[in-house]
């Protein structure tokens, strides 16, 4: 796949981010790859949790494809493939930190409220 060309995108800077990751696998695949560095597929599968291997790889390609994964396959027996964020995929962390946080804000106010546990 190949990657967006600039006419394709959408002219709203949100919707393009959305565009690229839209999903929430998306967004956990580039969550576990950000906080683990690169992992074999059964480690990011795991990691992602309740993914089936078809969405993950789905999501992996496209998302290399976006170039913001990079597959790496070496020639074993059996064959080791990696995964790691590109440079262009290191650049999301601010945005999952501001998720992150966000998150957290949330959470926090739901206990203050007296709505957690």
């Amino acid at each position: 796949m190949a990657e967006p060309r600039l006419k394709d995108l959408p002219a709203c800077p949100v919707e393009t981010t959305l565009s690229l990751i839209g999903n929430k696998w998306q967004v956990l695949i580039l969550r576990d790859l950000t906080l683990n560095g690169t992992m074999r597929f059964k480690e990011l599968q795991r990691s992602v949790g309740k993914i089936s291997q078809k969405v993950l790889t789905s999501n992996l390609r496209v998302m290399e494809g976006s170039g913001l994964v990079r597959r790496e396959v070496f020639a074993e027996v059996p064959p080791r493939v990696e995964y790691s964020l590109t440079e262009l995929g290191t650049t999301l962390k601010p945005v999952l930190d501001a998720m992150w946080a966000w998150g957290e804000s949330y959470k926090e106010r739901l206990r203050a409220e007296g709505q957690g546990e």
